[in-house]
C-alpha cells in the first residue's frame, strides 16, 4: 500500500545553525519578506578611537594651512584697556560725591579699617609675653598640653626669627578677615543647608569663587576700596569665604532627619530646632570649616602686600624682587608657623567635641587661666619689644646653602629646567600662539564636547572667545601652556604616589605627615624652595605648582583606590587576577570619580599657583595683574587680565568636572 507523506511518522526538524532563525513549520504561511530599503542588522561599528584621531588630523591639517594667521598678538594699547582706565578715573573722581560710595562703600571701608585697627591694637597691647601666653592657653583649652606646647613654640618662634611686629600685623589681618568671613559665611551656609532653592543659587557662585586665582580679586577691590589694610582685609575675606559657606551647608544637611523630626514632633519651632538640634549636631563639621577658612586666609594674606597691606608679605615680596632667597624664606617660615598654630588649635577644638572629655572642665579652664594670666602679668615686667638677643639670624646661612646648591646641583637643575622648557613649554607655546584663535577655540570645543558634553564644550569655547575679546589672547595662551605642562606633571606624579600609597600601607604611613605639613602651609610659601632650586622663570612656577597641588592629588587618588569594596577585590583574586590586572581592570575603573576629581583639583590648583609664579618670572597674565596693581597706567590691562584668568579657570574646571557627569549619563542611557 502506498502511504502518503501525511501517514509517515514525522522526524524532528533539524536544528537551525547558531545565529539564524529556525525554518517555519510545514504548512505555515510564508513570513513576509522585508521591504526593499529596510535597515539591515548593523555591521561592524566604528572604533571608538577613530573619531578623535580623525578630528586631530583635521586640526593638524588646518593648523598647517592657517599657521600664523588670526593669531591676535598682544597689544598694550588695546582700546578695552584704555576704557577700563577711564572707568577707574571716573570712579576716583566721583568717590566723594556718588551716593553708592558715600553711604555704602566708604562706610564699609571705614568699618573694616576700624576692625583691623582694633585687633592690631589689642594684639600689640598684649605684648609678646601676653600673646605667647594667650596662644598657649588657647592650645591647652582646645587640645591639651601637646597643642599648648606647639602654640607656645610657634608664636615664640615668630620673635626668634626677628619678625615679631610684622607677624602681629599679619595675625591681625588674618583674624579680622576670618571674623568677617565667618560672620557672613556661616549664616549663608546655614540658609543654603536648609533651602534647596538657595543652594542652587549659591553653589555656582561658590564654584566660580573657588576657581578664581588669588590675583583676580585684587584689581576690583582696589577700584572700590583703594589700597591699604581695609582693602586687603576685604580681599582676604572674600577669598576665604567659600569654605565657610560650603562646609557649614554640608554640616547642616547631614544632621540626622530623625533628630529633626523628633524635635518638631515635640512642638519645637524652626528657630528652636536650629539652635538646639541642627547647630549643636553640626558644630564639629562647622569647626572644620573654620579651620579651612583660616587656611585660605593665610594663603591670601602675603599676596595682599601688593595692595599696601602691612605684615610679613611686605618683607617677602621685597626679598623676592631682589631674588634674595634667604630674606624671603625667613618671613615665609614665619607665615608657616602662624598657619601651624592656628591649624592645630582649630583642629583640636573640632576633634575634642567628638571625643570623651577625659579632663574635667576645671582643669581645662584652670590651665587656660594660668597660662593666659601668666603671659599678661609678664607683659609690664618684661620689655615691650621682643629681645634682640633671642633672635636668630638665618638669612646669610640660607643664602650660603642656596649658593652651594646653585654651584653643585646646577647640572641637575639646569637639565630639568632646559628639558621642560625646550621639550614641552616652548613647543606647546609656539603651537598655541601661532595657531589661529578660532582654530584653538574650535579644537577645545570639540575636545570638551567629546569628553564632557555639549554644555562643557560651549562653556569652554565661550571662555576662550572671552579671552580673545579682552585682547589678551597671546598672554592667555602663554598662561595656558604653563598650566597644562604643570598639570600633566602634577597629575602624573600624584597618580603614581597615590597608587603606591593605596597599595603599600607602610609607604602611606611615611607619606602622610609630609602631605599633612604640605597642606598646612600657605600657597605663597611654595615659591620659596622652587626659587632656591631653580631661580626665577617659568619652570620655577611649575615646580611651585607641583609642590602645592600634588598633596591633594595624592590624597584623592589614595582615598579613591582604598574605597573600592573589598568584596570586589576578593572576587577578582578568586578569579585568578594578578595584582597588576586588579589595578588596571578593577581599582582604577571603579575609582574613576575620585581620579577625575583629583585631575580637576590638580588643574585648578596648578592655575592658582602658576599665576602667583608671575612674582618669580613666570610672566603672562599673572604679570599683567601685578603690573596693573603697581602701575596706574596699566590698571585696565591688569583688571582685564584678572577676568581672563577667571575665564581660563572656568574653562578648565568645566571640562574636567563634566567628564564624570558625561559618563554617568551614558550609563543611564545604556542601562
Amino acid at each position: 500500500m502506498v502511504t502518503t507523506s501525511a501517514d509517515t511518522p514525522s522526524s524532528p526538524p533539524a536544528a537551525a545553525p547558531p545565529g539564524t532563525e529556525p525554518a517555519p513549520p510545514a504548512g505555515s504561511p510564508p513570513r513576509p519578506s522585508a521591504p526593499a530599503g529596510a535597515a539591515r542588522a548593523p555591521g561592524r561599528r566604528l572604533a571608538r578611537w577613530a573619531p578623535p584621531i580623525a578630528g586631530a588630523a583635521v586640526v593638524v591639517a588646518l593648523y598647517a594651512v592657517f599657521k600664523g594667521s588670526a593669531v591676535l598678538p598682544h597689544d598694550d594699547d588695546a582700546t578695552l584697556f584704555h576704557w577700563l582706565n577711564d572707568a577707574r578715573d571716573w570712579v576716583d573722581a566721583n568717590r566723594n560725591s556718588s551716593p553708592l560710595f558715600l553711604y555704602v562703600v566708604n562706610y564699609v571701608r571705614l568699618f573694616v579699617a576700624e576692625l583691623y585697627t582694633l585687633l592690631q591694637t589689642a594684639l600689640i597691647g598684649l605684648g609678646w609675653p601676653g600673646l605667647i601666653g594667650l596662644a598657649g592657653a588657647l592650645g591647652w583649652l582646645a587640645g591639651g598640653w601637646r597643642v599648648a606646647l606647639v602654640s607656645l613654640a610657634g608664636i615664640g618662634g615668630l620673635g626668634v626669627l626677628g619678625f615679631w611686629e610684622a607677624s602681629v600685623d599679619t595675625l591681625a589681618l588674618t583674624l579680622s578677615s576670618v571674623l568677617l568671613s565667618l560672620a557672613v559665611g556661616i549664616p549663608v551656609g546655614i540658609w543654603s543647608g536648609r533651602s534647596r532653592r538657595v543652594r542652587r543659587v549659591v553653589t555656582p557662585v561658590l564654584d566660580v569663587m573657588q576657581i578664581m586665582p588669588t590675583f583676580s580679586y585684587l584689581s576690583p577691590i582696589i577700584l572700590l576700596f583703594l589700597i591699604g589694610p581695609a582693602s586687603a582685609t576685604v580681599a582676604t575675606m572674600i577669598y576665604s569665604m567659600p569654605p565657610a559657606v560650603r562646609i557649614t551647608s554640608l554640616a547642616v544637611q547631614r544632621v540626622s532627619p530623625t533628630a529633626v523630626e523628633a524635635s518638631e514632633s515635640l512642638g519645637a519651632t524652626g528657630w528652636q530646632t536650629l539652635r538646639k538640634v541642627r547647630l549643636p549636631m553640626a558644630a564639629n563639621t562647622i569647626m572644620l570649616g573654620v579651620n579651612q577658612t583660616i587656611a585660605a586666609a593665610l594663603s591670601m594674606v602675603p599676596l595682599v602686600a601688593l595692595i599696601a597691606a602691612p605684615g610679613l608679605g611686605v618683607d617677602l615680596l621685597r626679598a623676592l624682587a631682589r631674588v634674595n632667597v634667604g630674606a624671603a624664606l625667613v618671613p615665609g617660615v614665619a607665615i608657616v608657623l602662624i598657619a601651624i598654630v592656628l591649624d592645630r588649635i582649630t583642629r583640636a577644638a573640632a576633634v575634642r567635641r567628638t571625643t570623651s572629655r577625659a579632663r574635667s572642665a576645671v582643669i581645662r579652664w584652670g590651665g587656660f587661666a594660668v597660662l593666659a594670666g601668666l603671659g599678661v602679668a609678664l607683659t609690664p615686667i618684661l620689655a615691650p619689644e621682643f629681645p634682640e638677643e633671642w633672635e636668630i639670624h638665618l638669612v646669610r646661612p640660607i643664602n650660603d646653602v642656596v649658593d652651594w646648591i646653585e654651584s653643585n646641583w646646577y647640572v641637575f637643575t639646569g637639565f630639568l629646567n632646559d628639558t621642560v622648557a625646550y621639550g614641552l613649554l616652548n613647543p606647546l607655546q609656539g603651537v598655541l600662539t601661532s595657531a589661529p584663535w578660532w582654530l584653538v577655540t574650535v579644537a577645545v570645543l570639540a575636545f570638551a564636547w567629546r569628553l564632557s558634553g555639549w554644555a562643557a564644550g560651549l562653556t569652554a569655547a565661550g571662555c576662550l572667545a572671552g579671552v580673545a575679546a579682552l585682547g589678551l589672547w597671546q598672554h592667555g595662551m602663554e598662561t595656558l601652556t604653563i598650566v597644562l605642562v604643570g598639570a600633566v606633571i602634577t597629575i602624573a606624579c600624584g597618580m603614581v604616589l597615590g597608587t603606591v600609597a593605596a597599595r603599600r600601607r607602610r609607604f602611606a604611613a611615611l607619606l602622610r605627615p609630609v602631605l599633612d605639613a604640605a597642606q598646612t602651609m600657605p600657597s605663597f610659601s611654595y615659591l620659596l624652595p622652587a626659587v632656591a632650586l631653580f631661580g626665577n622663570g617659568r619652570f620655577t612656577a611649575i615646580m611651585a605648582a607641583f609642590i602645592y597641588a600634588v598633596p591633594v592629588v595624592v590624597r584623592l587618588v589614595e582615598d579613591g583606590l582604598r574605597a573600592v569594596p573589598s568584596t570586589v577585590m576578593e572576587a577578582a583574586r578568586s578569579a585568578g587576577s594578578t595584582e597588576r590586572q586588579m589595578l588596571w581592570k578593577v581599582q582604577l575603573p571603579m575609582a574613576r570619580n575620585s581620579l577625575l576629581l583629583a585631575a580637576n583639583q590638580g588643574i585648578v590648583m596648578t592655575l592658582a599657583m602658576v599665576v602667583i609664579g608671575a612674582l618669580v618670572g613666570a610672566g603672562a597674565l599673572g604679570y599683567d595683574v601685578v603690573a596693573g596693581i603697581s602701575q596706574q597706567e596699566d590698571y585696565g590691562k591688569g583688571l582685564a587680565a584678572g577676568v581672563a584668568l577667571v575665564l581660563l579657570g572656568v574653562m578648565l574646571d568645566r571640562i574636567t568636572q563634566g567628564a564624570d557627569r558625561r559618563r554617568s549619563s551614558h550609563k543611564k542611557r545604556n542601562a
